[in-house]
């Protein structure tokens, strides 16, 4: 059985290494789809939604509204140090592709860390636009 849960947030970034648009500071409208795998449990579900949102909120509470920094970018980094800025700094080019790989291994660290056993797969896919995704899948 598969259920689904749809979340979103705003966040900024640029691709500071992209000869495109994205080398601009800019932002998104994220959209989120968390698709869990798994057995259906003696209360008739795979895991209860708000139980779902408790794992992933505080990931996406860490998100929004924030510029997400690729820890090389220094023109940028240091701007929004000196103005005290929102930031998550990370050791990747903000793509969609590695913010979804990065959500996606966080989520499921997660799920280990309650020792969930009757979940067998999640898959999250990362709108950065409204037809525009990235999605990744990860056994546990």
């Amino acid at each position: 059985m598969k259920i689904a849960k749809e979340f979103r947030w705003e966040m900024g970034h640029r691709l500071p290494e992209h000869t495109g648009l994205c080398k601009n500071i800019h932002g998104h409208s994220y959209r989120m789809v968390v698709e869990i795998t798994g057995d259906i449990l003696a209360n008739g579900m795979i895991i209860d939604f708000y139980d779902l949102g408790k794992v992933v909120k505080p990931l996406l509470n860490e998100l929004d509204h924030c510029f997400l920094v690729y820890a090389k970018d220094k023109v940028v980094l240091d701007f929004l140090k000196k103005h005290k800025m929102k930031m998550v700094v990370v050791d990747y080019l903000a793509t969609v592709e590695n913010i979804c790989a990065d959500v996606s291994a966080k989520i499921v660290a997660a799920f280990k860390k309650k020792k969930i056993k009757n979940i067998s797969e999640i898959s999250v896919k990362i709108f950065e636009t409204p037809n525009s995704f990235a999605q990744m899948s990860l056994k546990m």
